[in-house]
């Protein structure tokens, strides 16, 4: 074997390259995470090439002195951290001190910087990890960094680099993400000498709704919840897209951790699951999210380019994030829509999640849109037979005249039935149009999820207990958590190391592959330390009951009837999707049926 021997630094400097920076993008990421830990109010990227031939990005932030300029392209130096208790609680994007020193090690790089009580700037480079004397320069208060020729001295490294187009989309994106991490400060980006984008640095929760809209689409905020709850120690605020604002693809979902961008499986189950029950198969949500917590409980330092972080209470996070937004998306009901506000509307219940107000807000309502505009009966019972297809407590509940301010519910009232599958009904937006299956079956589904309580939860005793070979940290997690599988009526008990033995089971359940069942679950409590397994095979089941037990297309309904739909719509959470996570009704506003019709033109 060779012998052991020092690596020189430039090698060393290299190799930390190859850690931090990935590509173009990831030297912008370095630069402007620095821009920002300076406190800067504005933020300018310039980019030739795709960020080949330069990327050069100027702030206006505290700047360096010319003493520690040398300092600041040295490995392992920084202001951000000096003891062990400052790693426990970093608040800044950076702290390593090795971005610089990596960078100017890969490129021909540039320094100037001016602090505030400086009468003169001063500027470094270096080139291929070459330092050279500072030397006096012009440049406002601030900092700007220049970077040319990334990777000319790295010939494998520079091959690896994409066409133009597509490596100044990676920047592109990276400054979305900040933009939308930072809304007060200003950020401006351009491409071989033309302007791309320019963020204005916003004012108010309006300014920064509106920086969300550029990014995410203008859509977003219509479609979309306000959510801003705070319970043991953590804070989430941010938009959550609603259901039927789903993407094809996990394009739209911006999570931030005290200000850091990142990527954690934590995160994305809990989200994954809260949207579980009104998402349809294979879309994905759109969501803009703000987690705040203690420094000390999370570990941003397991991830050399910190896109990863490591939660001390990784269940408490989880249970909190799930039920916030599941809290959330529960209160959606048909005729509802997300709006930009500034004032946050608390939900019912002891929750402190708030949500922006319905787009069918009364005062949107217009007073003259009348019961006797209509001709409707709607103060008719509805009929028996859609009656018992409600159950007991529809058949008690009449169609809702109008409200008590002498508005019009947000469906509005039945007009009539196209093809016996969709409902017809006038509101005062416009035409909405309801698919009264997808819509029943929601209905339906929720009134038998709510009808199942802990004190209703029947267990199957198996006529012979079954053993089950597992991990031994799934072993572990079956005796751990044996007490709360146990109300859910799945009975496990530990046998050995790595062995357990299933003797009871949901009686919901029965048929259902218990060696499977009871692996999935373990599996889940392991990684994050709770399961929502045995609830969503039983929620699958529901689903399938309601499906059956709901109104079918074919099937005439009356008037009444009609407008007994509207008002349990109304009425339901999760009324805007069927079980499946389609949508469940359409608004089609006058302005729309206006320009089908080109009227106006």
């Amino acid at each position: 074997m060779s012998v052991i021997r020092l690596l020189p630094p430039e090698l060393i400097n290299q190799i930390a390259a190859g850690e931090v920076i990935e590509r173009p993008s990831s030297v912008v990421k370095e630069l402007v995470e620095n821009s920002l830990d300076a406190g800067a109010g504005r933020i300018e990227v310039d980019i030739e090439a795709g960020g080949a031939r330069l990327i050069r990005v100027r702030d206006d932030g505290s700047g360096i002195v010319p003493d520690e300029l040398p300092l600041a392209v040295a490995s392992h130096a920084t202001s951000k951290i000096g003891s062990f208790d400052d790693l426990e609680h970093v608040a800044s994007m950076g702290f390593r001190g090795e971005a610089l020193a990596s960078v100017s090690s890969v490129s021909r790089f540039a320094l100037t910087s001016r602090g505030p009580a400086q009468a003169a700037a001063f500027r470094i480079e270096v080139d291929g990890g070459k330092l050279q004397e500072a030397r006096p320069a012009q440049h406002p208060q601030g900092t700007s960094v220049e970077v040319r020729d990334l990777f000319y001295n790295v010939p494998a490294r520079r091959k690896f680099m994409r066409a133009e187009r597509t490596e100044f989309a990676h920047i592109d994106d990276l400054l979305k993400s900040l933009a939308l991490a930072r809304s007060t400060v200003e950020f401006r980006l351009s491409h071989n000498g033309k302007p791309v984008r320019i963020w204005k640095a916003a004012a108010n929760e309006h300014a920064a709704l509106q920086r969300v809209a550029e990014v995410l689409g203008v859509d977003f905020p219509t479609q979309s919840l306000r959510v801003d709850h705070a319970m043991a120690g953590l804070h989430l605020s941010g938009w959550v897209g609603l259901p039927t604002a789903s993407r094809a693809q996990a394009d739209a979902q911006y999570f931030y951790v005290n200000g850091r961008l990142v990527r954690d499986r934590i995160v994305a189950h809990a989200v994954r699951q809260a949207y579980a029950d009104v998402l349809f198969h294979g879309r994905h949500a759109a969501f803009v999210l703000y987690l705040e917590l203690d420094p000390a409980g999370v570990d941003v330092n397991v991830h050399p380019a910190k896109h990863e972080v490591r939660f001390r209470e990784q269940r408490l996070v989880h249970d909190f994030l799930f039920r916030t937004l599941h809290e959330a998306l529960a209160q959606t009901r048909a005729g509802q829509h997300g709006l930009p506000t500034t004032d946050a509307t608390p939900l019912a219940g002891d929750s402190a999640v708030a949500m922006s107000p319905p787009a069918a807000a009364p005062a949107a309502w217009p007073g003259q849109f009348s019961q006797s505009r209509l001709s409707l009966g709607v103060r008719d019972a509805p009929l028996a037979g859609y009656a018992s297809l409600l159950g007991d407590s529809a058949a008690r509940a009449s169609p809702l005249p109008l409200t008590e301010d002498g508005e019009v519910p947000p469906l509005g009232f039945a007009i009539a039935q196209l093809k016996s599958i969709f409902v017809l009904a006038e509101n005062a937006h416009g035409l909405v149009l309801v698919d009264m299956h997808a819509a029943h079956e929601r209905i339906t589904y929720e009134k038998l999820k709510s009808g199942r309580t802990g004190s209703n939860l029947r267990s199957q005793m198996l006529l012979v207990p079954l053993a089950i070979a597992v991990s031994a940290r799934e072993a572990a997690a079956a005796e751990e958590h044996a007490e709360a599988l146990a109300e859910w009526g799945l009975e496990l008990s530990r046998s050995g190391p790595a062995t357990i033995v299933v003797r009871r089971i949901p009686a919901l359940l029965e048929g259902a592959d218990v060696s499977q069942l009871s692996r999935d679950v373990l599996s889940e409590l392991s990684q994050h330390g709770s399961s929502r397994r045995l609830q969503e095979l039983e929620n699958e089941l529901l689903s399938t009951m309601a499906c059956h037990g709901s109104v079918r297309a074919g099937r005439r309904l009356t008037t009444p009837e009609m407008n007994a739909l509207l008002r349990e719509m109304e009425a339901t959470e999760r009324s805007g999707q069927c079980n499946h996570g389609r949508p469940t009704w359409v608004q089609l506003s006058l302005a729309e049926l206006d320009k089908l019709f080109m009227r106006g033109r």
